[in-house]
């Protein structure tokens, strides 16, 4: 496994290895690599005759200083699980590298980024888009793989490569999830004992509204009572926005659902104990399997 720390040695690499015919399949992370990285890198060796994981932690997508320190950093188990899952190479630039102290440019995609996490995080994403665009024009891969659970940044990626043109596949991979059901996260490592125990409300909240839908319940308004009444079981929860979507535009949903919508969750856990540190934001979302009435049948 190679570890690269410069933009000039990962592009002379890539155009070594698109010369030769082979397949380069990027997975951008921030570091703190858990299963549902690792994940994201087999579904990239499916793909791909040469794996690149990038652990960068991404200055300009902090919108809190403090949720920026906070973040976790194992560097070097980090390199150990990309070196057993088999990764080709890590690129692993310093801030110096992937921002220049006389940048002067974003990337900034329009009305995807305004809603959910764009509102309660202004700047994360044209932080995000500006980072991910770097990071294609550094490693030139064919396929990039980003994880759904993160499911608004993967619709914004999306969108910022069809409308700039960029030459490469985005891969949506499945959201993994720990034994209870919690989605992996490199945040999950911030949350003390009693606050991992009630994160489960994510997941809580989610299978109760999946629940309703399937029983027939299209009411927006009643699926979100139901899914903030869940989550308000956990006492050291707070709700930053649990919101019905459309999954494509991700405008809000009708008051009567007729289709498919994306319930998304952000909340945030304050710790149980008082000098355990900050709170932690977790996400999570869902894509309920609401059918038109035109769809039912009857025996």
């Amino acid at each position: 496994m190679r570890i690269l720390e410069t933009v000039s040695e990962l592009q002379q690499l890539a155009d070594a290895e698109r010369a030769a015919g082979r397949r380069i399949a990027l997975v951008p992370t921030m570091g703190a690599l858990h299963p549902g990285h690792l994940s994201l890198v087999k579904e990239a060796r499916e793909r791909a005759d040469r794996v690149w994981v990038s652990i960068f932690v991404n200055p300009t997508q902090f919108d809190d200083p403090k949720d920026l320190s906070a973040y976790p950093r194992a560097l070097d188990a980090d390199l150990e699980a990309c070196e057993l899952a088999g990764v080709d190479v890590v690129f692993r630039p310093d801030a110096g590298e992937m921002y220049p102290s006389d940048s002067q440019t974003t990337v900034e995609v329009g009305g995807l980024c305004e809603p959910l996490c764009g509102l309660a995080r202004p700047g994360h994403f044209r932080g995000v888009t500006t980072i991910v665009s770097k990071l294609l024009l550094a490693a030139k891969p064919h396929v990039a793989v980003f994880g759904e659970k993160d499911y608004q940044q993967l619709a914004v990626i999306r969108r910022m490569v069809r409308d700039l043109g960029f030459d490469v596949e985005v891969v949506g991979a499945a959201t993994l999830r720990e034994a209870d059901g919690l989605a992996m996260s490199s945040r999950n490592a911030n949350l003390d004992p009693e606050a991992r125990r009630q994160a489960v409300a994510l997941v809580r909240a989610l299978d109760a509204a999946e629940a309703a839908v399937i029983a027939g319940e299209t009411d927006r308004d009643e699926l979100l009572a139901l899914t903030r009444a869940e989550l308000a079981r956990a006492p050291l929860a707070c709700i930053d926005y649990a919101e019905l979507c459309d999954p494509d535009s991700l405008a809000p949903a009708p008051g009567s659902l007729e289709s498919p919508a994306l319930l998304a969750l952000a909340v945030f856990f304050d710790p149980g104990d008082p000098d355990a540190g900050s709170r932690v934001r977790l996400i999570d979302n869902r894509v309920l399997p609401v059918r038109h009435n035109s769809e039912d049948t009857s025996s």
